[in-house]
């Protein structure tokens, strides 16, 4: 099937021949049908498989179907919710990259972390398309300065990560403001019973579609673990980039303090690196993202939420310096590579107060990772598991057994909610009594 089959309009099929794209992916040739009928919609997909055109390019054309008016400010007709500002700037490019031959379609991101005077500016001259995290967009709502009430589409972008990140009251929140006839598209990587019971409450007769196993990896990254000891990591990954002569390599961390140290390290030693996380101001955080795509440093180092969304192509290394709390999670990060059909790597170097993490992670997959020692980093055996568990606004940390909790703080703007009962795992706390099997 070529995208000429699928009833688009021309200018978006010269939109997407501009981007070298002649078929369709899986996801894109199931959901564009779809979403051009006006169903509502239930996508779910890996990420990297361009379910983001799967919705915007049948969005674009019901809305050059239906001009706004001539005459007056025109409203907002379609609501895309995403759960972070990487992943809201990313669906706006897109927006702008399918839609560049349709002159008439206005569209808008808003997220936190940037000015806000200027998005009630943009949003006074009108626009079609509203690109929006929950939070942000509460706050235009809450002084009046969007109005909802002609949305003809509801998109929940990313939905998994949303109720991972407690967003779901915001989201239920936003819904109040919408009219209830609208047509409503859900795109998720999982389809957790949570997210099932969310599409039950505002989705009308969804169509269901499912382009990959349930939360499986790609197939086209090759993962491995590397085991080593804690205090070890910085060295393994500083090595592994230098004999490896790697280029461009994404690399996870909990906390973002952790990935400011991380930083720091390899800068150290002689590695360009640059993290990016919440603490960091958007411009900092856009910069260091097209610093690293444009290879003048080799090394980005992030936070799930910071990640989140990045589009990078052909991303050839994808590290988790530590494995995530959340099993999900490994799924979203090493989903950076392999991407569009390319080819990637992900390695994890795991602790060994991260076997259970590392457990969660091969139950959910449903595939064991293989192991391999890398020659001068062998694991001391006499060193003991540390619980690992978390701390402020959902991060986490090694603390020792007798050491008092710390209470959270209050959360900032779009900053992660934690949602409840992950405080710990017993596969955690018991992995003092694992070892490596090899």
């Amino acid at each position: 099937m070529s995208f000429s089959a699928l009833g688009l309009r021309a200018e978006l099929l010269l939109a997407v021949g501009e981007q070298g794209y002649t078929t369709p992916t899986p996801i894109q040739a199931q959901a564009i049908p779809a979403v051009l009928a006006g169903r509502d919609l239930m996508g779910g997909a890996q990420t990297g498989t361009g379910k983001t055109a799967g919705f915007t390019l049948p969005l674009l054309h019901r809305l050059a179907e239906q001009p706004s008016p001539a005459h007056g400010r025109m409203p907002i007709r379609a609501l895309i919710l995403v759960p972070t500002r990487e992943l809201a700037a990313q669906v706006q490019a897109s927006v702008f990259t399918y839609g560049k031959h349709l002159p008439k379609i206005r569209s808008l991101s808003v997220y936190g972390g940037v000015g806000f005077h200027p998005q009630v500016q943009a949003l006074k001259r009108g626009i079609d398309i509203l690109v929006a995290t929950p939070g942000r967009l509460l706050d235009h709502l809450s002084q009046r300065t969007v109005d909802l009430s002609k949305v003809q589409t509801l998109v929940l972008d990313e939905a998994d990560r949303m109720l991972d990140m407690g967003f779901l009251p915001d989201i239920r929140k936003v819904l109040a403001y919408l009219p209830k006839q609208r047509q409503n598209l859900l795109f998720s990587a999982t389809f957790s019973d949570e997210i099932k019971r969310l599409a039950d409450g505002f989705m009308h007769d969804p169509l269901l579609i499912e382009v990959a196993r349930r939360n499986a990896a790609a197939e086209l990254i090759e993962q491995r673990v590397c085991p080593v000891d804690r205090e070890r990591k910085k060295d393994l990954l500083a090595h592994l980039i230098t004999e490896g002569d790697w280029q461009q390599v994404l690399v996870f961390t909990r906390t973002k303090h952790g990935a400011n140290n991380l930083a720091e390290k390899l800068v150290k030693s002689g590695i360009r690196a640059d993290a990016i996380h919440g603490n960091k101001s958007q411009p900092a955080r856009t910069r260091a993202l097209a610093e690293f795509k444009a290879g003048k440093i080799k090394v980005l180092v992030a936070t799930d939420i910071a990640a989140r969304g990045l589009d990078i192509d052909e991303l050839p290394h994808v590290v988790n310096f530590e494995l995530p709390h959340v099993a999900n999670d490994y799924v979203h990060r090493i989903g950076r590579t392999g991407r569009a059909g390319s080819s990637g790597e992900a390695i994890s170097l795991v602790c060994v107060d991260e076997l259970g993490l590392l457990r969660d992670i091969e139950r959910l997959t449903k595939r064991e990772i293989r192991k391999e020692i890398v020659p001068g980093f062998e694991i001391d055996p006499r060193i003991k598991a540390e619980p690992i568990v978390q701390g402020k606004r959902g991060q986490q940390q090694r603390r020792p057994s007798n050491a008092p909790r710390k209470a959270a703080g209050n959360r900032g703007q779009n900053a992660p909610r934690q949602p409840a009962g992950r405080a710990g795992s017993k596969n955690s706390r018991d992995s003092g009594r694992r070892s490596f099997a090899y």
